[in-house]
């Protein structure tokens, strides 16, 4: 996990996904949003700034799908 300013979703809560733009959070995005956008930027071979844990936790989360 990461440290994310969310002084622009406000209604975030603890355990809800967000969107983060240059580490600021710019909207809340249910489940399926955020798996599918994780798959996409696994797909472009963007996944660099996550540690190997929220990799794999992820790809769980895929696989149950």
């Amino acid at each position: 996990m990461k440290e994310v300013n969310l002084s622009m979703v406000p209604e975030a809560q603890v355990g809800d996904y967000v969107l983060v733009h240059v580490g600021v959070a710019i909207s809340v995005v249910d489940e399926e949003e955020a798996l599918k956008t994780f798959e996409y930027i696994k797909q472009i071979g963007e996944l660099n700034e996550l540690n190997p844990d929220e990799i794999h936790s992820t790809n769980q989360q895929l696989k149950k799908r």
